[in-house]
């Protein structure tokens, strides 16, 4: 008996999911837009001193930003997966997740604690001081944290992660036969790591960099706190400092176009991501043990970014934070804060996910090139930053916004004012464009283990695609949706320039109360709000690690000695 191949889905029932995915890709492009339209309005007599004084300056700082935090976060990201995917060690294994901590926290919060801890009167000059019998703060040098080399280390040291997950996963997967063909020609271990296993794993280190570099053109807390006057810093400045959302946008635009140039970098060094696959079928290879000095520097070299990038912020935060609540009591508005950070997350979490479920599952049903394509833009807000989608949403939020109160207006005679930028509205679309890719991304993933012939099977009983979605593939999909729920919601509660910039007037999160705090340096007010970030994002992490852990050892099996 032939078997019949199950018929395309007709054009009228394509369109039901193409023209939807078609709207969410120009929802995400409208800020592009946006841009466009505020740049080309020009910023009168204010454009010659932006590309006279600032724009030179704030691009060579962004550069300059951006080459020393990729080296470090490539230098630690790097150097640690590989010491825990090919060594046995004392606290291997705990280190092996711990190393995904400096996630939670926040760029802004690892600037604001270590401002304080390295201040002149702060606790590690002064011990120091103490140490060598030192009277005055004037007769002590130590480096300024206050500066570009303060910038690329503290932001590395929270970054490294992006770099460190996906490395460590392509090492694990790679098969130990290779590793012993280059051990029985003479290699040696660091010829191994450099002319083997570091150039299969450049995919791996060209994706986690893009992320960690995108995160660093995002940031906007830290590089305001250290004195660096990147491109970031400079688009908040002329918007609101300047009153210039015109000088803004034009400097938003020139910010584009270094993203573009990361992701089509990003793009290139990934060409041959081909070649580095295989390590699925066969056996990954064993951790070599070590001893003695060399198991204690290991155990340095992969203690010491979890305690600089993790335990010194955390531990800072929780003295300062029962030192403030010891002297003044807890914060009088600090219920509103919350409930404004996790209202508002909480509703981006969820519109966020259903979308990214739907773009995921339309993926599945269209696969039609002009499907693809109009996913694959309704997926680049995250290589948006948090400034220029906030710059590049007043126009369409804007003309919105006039549309409702001209309607209220004309039908009702009400005035109702700007509801989108007053009610929360604005600031959730950003938050939504921004996390799209990972809500998606985890839904296309959970999809792609779900054999197509259960989709056959349920048309051929009568079921439509929809009721396929809700009865087969969403109870399988739940884990998946829930991970990146969970990692959504923590984004968007850390998210600091879209918020700052698109909050209602008098609104305040936890994250801008902090910031607010640390411009006025007044840092022990806001160390609760800070810890309150860092705790909240603490479980999802440890959640996202052990979860990586069993992936990685589901995928890879056992493990042979090399």
């Amino acid at each position: 008996m032939t078997a019949v191949a199950a018929s395309p889905p007709k054009s009228r029932a394509q369109l039901r999911w193409l023209i939807p995915v078609i709207i969410i890709a120009a929802a995400v492009l409208s800020p592009v837009a946006g841009l466009i339209w505020f740049a080309a309005k020009g910023s009168g007599d204010l454009w010659p001193h932006l590309i006279e004084n600032v724009l030179p300056a704030a691009t060579r700082t962004t550069l300059v930003l951006l080459l020393g935090v990729g080296a470090v976060v490539t230098i630690i990201g790097v150097g640690t997966a590989w010491l825990i995917s090919f060594y046995r060690f004392p606290g291997r294994r705990v280190l092996e997740w711990a190393l995904l901590l400096p996630l939670a926290v926040p760029t802004y919060v690892i600037a604001y604690a270590y401002l304080d801890v390295m201040h002149p009167v702060g606790p590690v000059q002064s011990f120091i001081r103490d140490l060598f019998n030192i009277a005055s703060p004037r007769d002590l040098w130590f480096p300024e944290i206050r500066s570009m080399g303060g910038a690329i280390f503290l932001l590395g040291l929270v970054l490294f992660p992006y770099v460190y997950l996906p490395v460590r996963a392509l090492f694990v997967m790679q098969s130990a036969s290779t590793l012993e063909a280059s051990r029985t020609l003479g290699a040696g271990p660091m010829s191994v790591f450099v002319r083997i296993a570091l150039p299969l794993a450049r995919p791996a280190v060209a994706l986690g960099l893009s992320l960690a570099l995108l995160e660093t053109l995002n940031d906007i807390g830290a590089s305001e706190f250290l004195g660096v006057r990147t491109m970031t810093v400079s688009i908040y400045t002329t918007w609101v400092t300047r009153n210039s959302i015109e000088g803004a946008a034009q400097i938003a635009l020139v910010m584009l176009l270094i993203v573009l140039c990361l992701l089509m970098l990003e793009r290139w060094a990934r060409r041959k991501q081909r070649f580095s696959g295989g390590g699925e079928k066969s056996h990954p290879p064993g951790p070599t043990p070590l001893k003695g000095w060399r198991a204690a520097a290991a155990v340095l070299a992969c203690g010491a970014p979890v305690f600089f990038g993790f335990g010194v912020p955390a531990l800072y935060l929780l003295y300062a934070a029962i030192t403030r609540i010891s002297e003044f009591g807890w914060p009088d508005q600090l219920g509103s804060w919350i409930t404004s950070t996790v209202s508002l997350s909480l509703l981006a979490t969820v519109i966020t996910v259903g979308l990214g479920l739907f773009l995921a599952y339309a993926a599945r049903v269209l696969r039609r090139r002009t499907g693809d394509g109009a996913l694959r833009l309704a997926t680049i807000g995250y290589a948006l930053p948090g400034t220029v989608l906030a710059v590049g949403l007043l126009v369409p939020i804007a003309t919105l916004d006039n549309w409702i109160a001209d309607a209220a207006e004309s039908l009702f005679g009400a005035s109702v004012g700007l509801v989108l930028l007053g009610s929360g509205a604005a600031l959730i679309f950003a938050y939504i464009l921004r996390f799209l890719p990972i809500a998606s991304g985890n839904a296309e993933a959970g999809l792609a283990k779900i054999s197509p012939s259960l989709d056959m099977a349920a048309r051929s009983l009568g079921a439509g695609p929809a009721e396929a979605a809700i009865r087969i593939h969403l109870p399988v999909l739940w884990p998946a949706l829930a991970a990146g729920a969970l990692i959504i919601f923590v984004d968007c509660m850390k998210e600091l320039p879209a918020t700052l910039l698109l909050r209602p007037f008098g609104v305040e999160t936890l994250a801008t109360q902090l910031f607010a705090e640390a411009s006025r340096g007044t840092y022990e007010a806001g160390a609760v709000s800070a810890l309150a970030i860092v705790l909240v994002g603490l479980g999802p992490v440890i959640l996202l690690a052990r979860t990586t852990e069993r992936r990685i050892r589901l995928r890879t099996g056992p493990r042979v000695p090399v």
